[in-house]
């Protein structure tokens, strides 16, 4: 018996030595900065003819950081932002915030807005007249969005040349799955998660069937592959998970590489909301992070 444990032992032994260590950020406070410490900041972001509730995490540490622009999906009910103080710790300042018309913002949502919001918060980040512009590093921006955010950040990355990468997380191809559809199923699937029905109002005044004549207006200049070309050498991380939507992210993987662009794609084993691999998302997102040229040094 003792033989048998100590072969097994030995059997195991390899398989944790090359188990990769977590980053530091993932599960450790970096050394305090008392003269520039890291910082939440809520503000109201402009956006169009509103102003948007936002929150920028700051990184400890003089001078100009890269930053994340997070983009939650529908309805946001997950904002994922233990992503963001993992990458808060690691060195990148974060900017989260509610569409137009989602939980409290003003405004109507629609995915349209979602789409011009994300760009109000790039141009936002790249204002030198902002109060945190000495903290921002208008030349280093990644977008990184979940599930219809993931829509929002492909269609940004396949849209804007300034950004250093692209993250897409279980990411709605919302584009090619509405095309053809029947108008009563896009907005039966759009209630099951705007939730109307169960008395909660997470999009303001916008319902299943506003949103399905939004998306069936805007099937094509959403669908991935229409703009795979426009991410350009730009680095893009695809991860995917088991809610079905993996097909699309597989696709776009290799409609990018084979345009000659730097694609890397990861798939989870687990649900939409990554509920029970946050520590391995949070781990390979950072190890991306951490080879982008320019990014910081890390927590």
């Amino acid at each position: 018996m003792r033989l048998a444990l100590l072969a097994l032992a030995l059997l195991a032994a390899p398989l944790m030595a090359a188990a990769e260590p977590l980053p530091a950020a993932v599960v450790a406070d970096p050394p305090q900065d008392k003269a520039n410490p890291p910082q939440l900041i809520a503000f109201a972001l402009p956006s169009k003819d509103v102003k948007i509730n936002a929150v920028l995490y700051t990184a400890a540490g003089a001078g100009p950081h890269p930053t994340v622009l997070l983009l939650h999906g529908l309805p946001g009910i997950d904002q994922h932002l233990d992503l963001a103080r993992a990458m808060q710790r690691e060195g990148w300042n974060v900017l989260a915030f509610h569409y137009r018309g989602s939980w409290g913002s003003p405004g109507k949502f629609t995915f349209s807005h979602c789409v011009e919001d994300a760009a109000s918060a790039l141009a936002w980040l790249r204002n030198p007249n902002t109060p945190q512009a000495g903290h921002i590093d208008p030349n280093k921006i990644v977008v990184l969005g979940h599930s219809m955010g993931g829509m929002v950040a492909a269609y940004t990355g396949g849209h804007d040349d300034r950004l250093m990468g692209t993250v897409l997380m279980s990411a709605s191809d919302l584009g090619a799955r509405v095309q053809g559809a029947p108008r009563k199923l896009v907005a039966k699937a759009i209630e099951d998660n705007i939730l109307n029905e169960q008395g909660m109002r997470t999009v303001g005044d916008a319902t299943g069937e506003s949103l399905a004549d939004d998306a069936l207006a805007h099937g094509k200049d959403w669908d991935f592959t229409t703009f795979a070309e426009g991410f350009g050498k730009r680095p893009v991380l695809i991860v995917t998970s088991n809610d079905g939507l993996a097909p699309s992210g597989d696709k776009l993987y290799d409609k990018i590489n084979a345009a000659g662009g730097s694609a890397t794609k990861l798939h989870l084993d687990t649900d939409h909301s990554f509920n029970d691999q946050r520590i391995a998302l949070t781990a390979a997102l950072l190890r991306w992070l951490e080879n982008l040229p320019g990014a910081p040094a890390g927590g």
